[in-house]
């Protein structure tokens, strides 16, 4: 059965189904380190405070499979060309290429905004999502030891960085998302996409 595939920023709309997947993360792994998860309003706010990043949905069939988004890695200025990316897929939609598909269009949005590097946090062991990150050319840059503690243990924290683009001497500021959403490399972003995931049933 064909199932129609559509990769797209987030709306206000979409936040009680990006509450409802990335809630089971939060209260049942150490994959977030969040011990509640977050109000539909918690995440209305944070949506609005991200418009210099892309917050993209991947729909099947008109239903939110997963999202992936950026923010800041840290607030100090000079940090402004380099990116923390996050992705969470439902479990009955791994496996289909969402979640590559969601990242392709996404690292691809943060290179042509003018972003110059991207930084995954990822709570280990955790197998699947670093040879997820590794298969786009991450790399693991650092390891801090049980810097985490939820569900009774304490947690490593490993970072993977992947370089985006060259480093001008004299860097533009990083286009908004709410900018980029008017160039025809949007578009064309999300396609490409949306391409990789699989779109039958």
């Amino acid at each position: 059965m064909t199932v129609t595939v559509r990769l797209r920023a987030a709306t206000p709309s979409d936040l009680p189904a990006i509450r409802e997947i990335y809630a089971p993360f939060v209260q049942d792994t150490a994959i977030s380190f969040a011990y509640d998860p977050p109000s539909v309003a918690d995440l209305e706010a944070k949506l609005e405070q991200k418009t210099d990043y892309p917050w993209l949905v991947c729909e099947l069939d008109g239903e939110v499979a997963g999202y992936a988004y950026a923010g800041a890695l840290r607030e100090r200025i000079a940090y402004q060309w380099t990116v923390e990316t996050s992705i969470y897929v439902r479990p009955d939609f791994q496996r289909r290429g969402v979640a590559r598909g969601l990242y392709t269009a996404l690292l691809d949005l943060l290179e042509r905004q003018g972003y110059v590097s991207a930084v995954a946090v990822i709570t280990t062991p955790n197998p699947a999502s670093i040879a997820f990150h590794e298969s786009f050319g991450f790399e693991r840059v650092g390891n801090f030891e049980r810097v985490g503690y939820k569900d009774g243990a304490w947690h490593d924290v490993e970072w993977w960085s992947l370089d985006l683009g060259d480093r001008p001497d004299d860097p533009d500021a990083p286009l908004s998302a709410a900018d980029a959403r008017e160039r025809d490399w949007w578009d064309d972003a999300l396609a490409r996409g949306a391409a990789l995931v699989e779109d039958s049933a």
